[in-house]
């Protein structure tokens, strides 16, 4: 469907109850959208959706800066902003530390808050901090095995299992620091 106004494709249909005239629809493209929300009036009320709509559009990035979100990588399991977006699903825990400022908007506009309110599992694997150290110490551990270090690999092993069973603070120094 086209614009009423151009012919761009419309991306917002927008229906307005009105008491005389009843039900009105307006199909508008992204730009005349945003012209059509941001009149205030007694002729034009603008609605709590017709507001939400205003506010998603001035959340939307310009080309510009998304293109150089997009080129955003998680250091633990290499997923890209771009590769996020286009399948709705992030790779790691990680990622929500590594891309948190670009995440909270989006959670904001759907989920209404950034923390989260539900129910969490019972088996708790701990803060993204940690899972990330305990990933970084696995790698090591299988570096130190490929280059048969055996002595570095077996403390990395022993440095896992006490972060595990929360013995150790991931954040502690590392075994690299001790070398």
């Amino acid at each position: 469907m086209k614009c009423q106004h151009c012919e761009k494709p419309a991306t917002f249909h927008i229906t307005e109850l009105t008491e005389p005239t009843g039900p009105v629809m307006v199909h508008l493209c992204e730009e005349h959208a945003r012209v059509y929300l941001s009149q205030e009036g007694p002729e034009s009320n603008t609605s709590a959706l017709a507001g939400m709509l205003a506010k998603q559009l001035k959340l939307e990035q310009t080309a510009e800066q998304l293109a150089q979100l997009d080129k955003k990588t998680c250091p633990v399991c290499g997923i890209t902003f771009a590769e996020f977006r286009q399948a709705g699903r992030l790779g790691c825990a990680y990622d929500y530390v590594c891309f948190q400022s670009d995440l909270e908007p989006l959670l904001l506009n759907i989920h209404g808050s950034k923390s989260h309110a539900g129910k969490r599992p019972t088996r708790n694997s701990g803060s993204p901090n940690r899972q990330h150290k305990l990933i970084q110490l696995r790698r090591e551990m299988q570096e130190a095995i490929s280059q048969e270090q055996y002595e570095r690999a077996g403390e990395l092993r022993d440095k896992i299992k006490r972060i595990e069973q929360g013995e150790e603070d991931p954040d502690a120094s590392d075994l690299a620091d001790e070398q």
